[in-house]
């Protein structure tokens, strides 16, 4: 048996969007593939601290956590890049200037900037689910030691979109999620970068590596391996770059693909 790696998105994939549920099958299927003999990695935007416990307990061989800056195999730290410290202090300035509000990511925990002061029903439920792992951004940024991987950002009426993108050109990728949504990431990390790194360390060909995936920022993962599967509640953004389109999350879109690419009876 030629072993696969299997890569698969959470929200929108494996979970679904607003009710946070994980059908059996979705379970049941990717349990059957790792006892087959083959890999299955989480590959999320998450950082590590944010992926529940009950997602876990479904068996991963492993996870790329926050767009490829986090990398685990078997518990094990293979790779990790941050932000450097003075690059956060003029992002987190620059959002300011530009009025934009953000969520601040590290693996361990999250920060919030209150000085942008618009209402944002998003980010106060954001700060009530992570409660104890969330920490605020003092005004006087001389005085805080932040340093984060990635962030994400929701603009307003009031943003001055172009400058911040021209701001972070040089050495961050952006993201469009749609709705005013975006997420930002370091140039050099992806989901796709998680992929070919777990490839060479590894030592499983391209040809073998399947994504699964939702939304836009799956995209450098869908198009990076020549198997790669869109959900049937995907962006369709997304379809052009996909070889396969599945069935929706909870009609046992994840048992279906795998049976379609015969990794599961």
């Amino acid at each position: 048996m030629q072993r696969k790696m299997l890569f698969f998105d959470i929200d929108g994939t494996i979970l679904t969007e607003g009710t946070h549920i994980t059908p059996d099958s979705a379970v049941e299927a990717i349990r059957a593939a790792r006892k087959s003999g083959h890999y299955t990695f989480i590959n999320t935007g998450r950082t590590r601290f944010n992926i529940e416990p009950k997602l876990c307990e479904i068996g991963f061989d492993g996870y790329v956590c926050g767009c490829g800056t986090y990398i685990y195999f078997h518990d094990q730290k293979l790779f990790s890049q941050s932000v450097p410290a003075h690059r956060c202090h003029e992002i987190i300035q620059l959002l300011r200037d530009c009025n934009i509000q953000a969520l601040f990511e590290e693996n361990s925990r999250v920060f919030f900037d209150n000085y942008i002061s618009v209402n944002n029903k998003k980010l106060e439920e954001l700060r009530a689910r992570f409660g104890s792992k969330s920490i605020d951004i003092p005004e006087t940024l001389d005085q805080s030691s932040i340093i984060f991987d990635k962030f994400v950002i929701w603009l307003n009426t009031r943003s001055d979109e172009v400058s911040f993108r021209r701001g972070i050109a040089p050495d961050f990728d952006y993201i469009d999620r749609g709705n005013g949504f975006a997420e930002i990431v370091p140039k050099g990390c992806s989901k796709a970068s998680g992929i070919a790194f777990l490839m060479n360390h590894l030592h499983i060909p391209i040809t073998d590596c399947y994504a699964f995936g939702d939304s836009t920022n799956d995209l450098s993962m869908l198009e990076f391996v020549p198997n790669s599967i869109a959900m049937g509640n995907s962006m369709k953004e997304i379809l052009p770059y996909c070889s396969y389109q599945t069935t929706d999350v909870l009609d046992d879109g994840i048992a279906r693909a795998l049976k379609h690419f015969h990794i599961i009876p």
